[in-house]
Formats: structure tokens, C-alpha cells, sequence
């Protein structure tokens, strides 16, 4: 029997390759995204090159309570989730005085509440299954803060704190959640942040969003808590449980100037 994968921001970059590997893997599909357009074509796409059943929810998950209509619409269609993926979030460069308000709040509700909230409405199916993998995306900009993308970034430490206490809580019960922490990525995220130009993105050589999600897929079929993409990322990662954290926040504000 076939099981069924439900993925965020499916309709680009990194959920994009999810959904392609996925289908590859035989998974039936809840596809979530904004552009009902993509989603058609992606559907199509997908279910001519691979016998699996798309099911498409055009929703924005920044909108509050979205993430419970999402639930209330695969319910009433009777798919039962094996694995959730909560892959949506954008991030914005700027001075945290400067940003709008909306922006802000926007980015908190689409990378904090709506991955929280469709965790919290999924995962308890799993465990009565003693069954499911949860993926949640996070960044390498988990570990550490980041000047001119503060929210963003501390966006990004709330889901891996709170993937790893939650993996930890359910990881007798059959279940994982992985928190997978790429760095730059080649996915459209970068114009969605307005980051051209800066150091970050021009001087250093981004994997493809499909190097990052066949890397994330194999962690969460393991069942490991935290996955970070790339050995430079990872030798970063550990570079700063021993570096100054005043140094830290001076070496980011850097990387993101232009």
C-alpha cells in the first residue's frame, strides 16, 4: 500500500525536488502551496511520469488558521499522512527597524506557527499508528544570529529547538522529526529575500535544492534528529559551540553585507 507524503512550499526549490523524489519512491501526495498555477502543472507532471495519486491544497500558510484548513481539507478526503514536511518559509534582508511590520509577522506565522500547528494536528495520528517521519526545514542560520535577517534567523533556531524536543518526546513511540539544516541553496530563496549582491550568496558556491533534498530524505528515512547539508556547514556548526558569540554575530553581519 502506498503511502502518502503531505509537503509545504511544494511548488519550488527544495519542496519541489521533495515531491519528485517522493513520487519517484511510489508516495501518494498532498501538495501545499500558494500558486495554484504550478501545482496544476507539477500535479500533471508527476502523475503522467509516476503512478501516484497528487492531491493539491493552494493555500498561504502566513495566514492565520491556514495550517487547520489544511488539516480539515486531507481529513475530509480521508488520506491518513505517513510523512509530513513542513518545508515552507521565506526570509527578508534588512535592518529589523527598517522592516515592515506585516513582513515580520508574516515570516513568524509561515516559519514558527503554521509548522508548528499542522505538527501539533499530525503528529497525533502517527502515534496512535506508532508510525511517521517529520521533516521540518530549518538552516544552518539555526545556530547562530543573524544581523540583517534577525527574525528570520531566530525563525530558524525555534524549529530546530523545537524539532529536536519533540523528536526526542515521541522517539519511542515510532516516530521521528528531522530537522534539516542546509545552508545556501540554490532555490529562488535568495530573491525571495532580496539578497542579491551580498557577500553570502556572491562568494560562495551553493549546492542545487536537489543535492539538499535527496541529502534531507535519506536523514528522515533514517530517522536522524538534525541534519546539516555540506561538510563545510557542518565544520562550521561545530566551529561555533567553541567560538565567542560576539564574534559570531560580527563574522554574520559581515557574510551579509554587500
Amino acid at each position: 500500500m502506498n503511502k502518502t507524503a503531505l509537503i509545504t512550499g511544494a511548488s519550488s526549490g527544495i519542496g519541489l525536488e521533495l515531491v519528485k523524489i517522493h513520487a519517484r519512491h511510489g508516495d501518494n501526495l498532498v501538495l501545499v502551496a500558494r500558486n495554484k498555477v504550478k501545482l496544476n502543472e507539477l500535479k500533471n507532471e508527476i502523475e503522467k511520469a509516476h503512478k501516484v495519486t497528487v492531491h493539491l491544497i493552494v493555500k498561504d500558510l502566513s495566514v492565520k488558521d491556514a495550517a487547520l484548513e489544511v488539516f480539515n481539507e486531507v481529513q475530509s478526503q480521508g488520506i491518513s499522512i505517513d510523512y509530513l514536511i513542513n518545508n515552507a518559509g521565506f526570509g527578508h534582508l534588512g535592518a529589523f527597524v527598517g522592516n515592515p511590520w506585516e513582513k515580520e509577522e508574516q515570516m513568524i506565522q509561515l516559519n514558527i506557527t503554521a509548522l508548528v500547528h499542522l505538527t501539533k494536528l499530525f503528529l497525533p495520528e502517527m502515534i496512535a499508528r506508532e508510525s511517521g517521519k517529520i521533516m521540518n526545514v530549518g538552516s544552518v542560520a539555526s545556530f547562530m544570529p543573524g544581523p540583517f535577517m534577525a527574525v528570520y534567523y531566530a525563525t530558524k533556531a525555534f524549529v530546530l529547538s523545537f524539532s529536536e524536543a519533540i523528536n526526542n518526546e515521541v522517539r519511542d513511540k515510532g516516530v521521528s522529526v528531522t530537522a534539516l539544516c542546509p545552508g545556501p541553496t540554490e532555490s529562488g530563496f535568495q530573491d525571495v529575500a532580496d539578497m542579491k549582491g551580498i557577500k553570502l550568496v556572491e562568494k560562495f558556491k551553493m549546492p542545487s535544492s536537489k543535492e539538499v533534498a535527496e541529502f534531507g530524505y535519506k536523514a528522515m528515512m533514517k530517522g536522524k534528529p538534525v541534519a546539516i547539508h555540506g561538510v563545510l556547514n557542518r565544520m562550521m556548526v561545530a566551529s561555533l559551540r567553541i567560538s565567542p558569540r560576539s564574534m559570531v554575530v560580527k563574522s554574520v553581519r559581515w557574510i551579509q553585507g554587500k
